[in-house]
């Protein structure tokens, strides 16, 4: 995903060349654009509102390739990955991120994102959603750290002989700081979007508290705190140096990640994007504290906590770069290294502004570090005969990966450059109708992960901001 998950599963899953387009059926081949949705009675949920949504967009589209893309990812993450029900009498929804039968914190806070417009027209819907946040916040407590969860929560992983704290129901126990972040921008959207605030009671409250105590531990201002991981593996980036803790820092306020959203490890602890996410979060932490809990201690704690590691960015997280001047590094030790990359995972550099609300000084910083990151001096932008965008040590440097490109696109107000984007999309798919991973720049039938929910539901959430916001590009 994102996460790396089992390098050997992803490899084994590759398609490529005339191999994989001898698999595609006829109708796919001949662009006859047949819906590759399952059959109606093998969907996981169905939403009235998000069935009115697909046949008003496919109305409104008019490329049918772009309408058959949309009508197949938007969908995606209802139709194959949510599994509903209840636990101690509240809603319960498990979400498996596709191909990997686990709940990621952050992928399942982004698979159902794009939802929540809809839910107010559709009280299924809602109270899916709902399941959701009463799920995460039930992982939360039962290990802050992990990043993914098994629906049966006494099953145990095959990660289970990592050199860390692993408990049952824990599928992975990587440290993402954007994980716990991405808990609280689903609950905070929910109470925007209008939804039901019964989910936000003692257990979830519980839950929050546990967050922002990671969040402080990971600080490290006095010691190294009591995560730490290795994993027996050939590759470095799924496991952690320095006897499991990660490379050394210099504690300076900002949260130290080991793991990048991507699931791999972190070259330097201060992953930048993520310490941005957490501002926002903790920003919006603090709304829902205020709005539904007589705790005005916490709410404080969580702004005191953003107010910190908001300073310790202006003071930490820029460089001077030999061609673009000033620019944001992709992660930081605090003790004069960092690192000049961006990575395809969101959060990224590129994704700031589609997570955030930058003040005037960090937009005109990231505008600057853009110009960086779509140059080919981030070693991981590329270009090839299929397309450009940027890669990522997780899925290999010659593999561009959709979601990439999407916030490319998400991101700017540029028609050129969101057409471009579109164009990337539609003839990148290999004849599948869906977004994957990665796929080679110059070979899209060259791709990883065939069944990828979180890029197929960005990619309808994309397609709707277009048509919201600049319409003339595909009507």
């Amino acid at each position: 995903m994102l996460p790396r998950r089992s390098f050997i599963k992803k490899t084994a899953a590759l398609c490529t060349g005339a191999a994989f387009l001898s698999r595609l059926g006829a109708a796919e081949t001949r662009g006859n654009f047949v819906s590759q949705r399952p059959p109606a009675n093998q969907r996981r949920f169905t939403s009235p509102a998000v069935e009115a949504k697909i046949l008003e967009v496919k109305k409104a589209l008019k490329d049918p390739e772009i309408a058959w893309l949309f009508e197949n990812c938007f969908p995606n993450t209802l139709d194959s990955t949510v599994t509903t029900g209840e636990r101690a009498g509240k809603p319960d929804t498990y979400v498996i991120t596709g191909d990997i039968d686990a709940m990621w914190l952050r992928d399942s806070a982004a698979q159902v994102w794009p939802y929540l417009p809809l839910m107010k027209q559709d009280p299924a819907l809602e109270k899916m959603i709902q399941g959701v946040i009463n799920r995460q916040a039930y992982c939360v407590l039962i290990d802050p750290y992990a990043n993914a969860f098994y629906r049966d929560e006494k099953k145990l992983s095959p990660h289970r002989k990592d050199d860390t704290v692993m408990k049952p129901g824990v599928h992975e126990r990587k440290w993402e700081v954007d994980s716990l972040c991405y808990v609280i921008r689903l609950a905070h959207g929910y109470w925007k979007a209008g939804g039901d605030p019964a989910c936000f009671d003692a257990e979830w409250l519980a839950a929050m508290k546990l967050i922002v105590q990671t969040f402080k531990e990971q600080q490290r201002k006095t010691s190294q705190g009591p995560y730490r991981f290795r994993r027996n593996t050939k590759y470095a980036g799924d496991t952690a140096a320095g006897d499991g803790y990660g490379n050394p820092i210099k504690p300076n306020g900002l949260i130290c990640s080991v793991f990048r959203p991507s699931d791999d490890g972190t070259k330097y602890l201060f992953l930048i994007p993520s310490n941005f996410f957490a501002v926002q979060s903790l920003r919006e932490l603090a709304e829902l504290v205020n709005a539904f809990y007589q705790d005005p201690a916490f709410a404080k704690e969580c702004t005191a906590l953003a107010d910190e590691v908001q300073q310790a960015l202006k003071a930490h997280a820029a460089v001077q770069q030999k061609t673009f001047g000033e620019i944001l590094a992709y992660e930081v030790d605090g003790l004069g290294n960092a690192e000049l990359i961006d990575d395809s995972n969101v959060p990224s550099l590129l994704s700031l502004p589609y997570l955030n609300d930058l003040d005037p000084a960090d937009q005109a910083l990231y505008q600057n570090t853009r110009k960086f990151l779509l140059s080919t001096e981030n070693y991981y932008y590329r270009q090839g005969t299929a397309a450009e965008g940027i890669s990522g040590p997780h899925a290999g440097r010659d593999r561009i990966w959709p979601m990439s490109i999407i916030m490319r696109a998400m991101t700017s107000n540029d028609d050129a450059e969101i057409a471009q984007s579109i164009q990337f999309l539609k003839t990148t798919h290999a004849g599948t109708g869906f977004m994957h991973e990665a796929f080679h720049k110059d070979d899209p039938t060259n791709f990883s992960r065939r069944w990828f929910a979180w890029a197929n539901t960005l990619f309808g959430e994309f397609i709707l901001k277009v048509l919201a916001e600049k319409p003339h590009l595909l009507t």
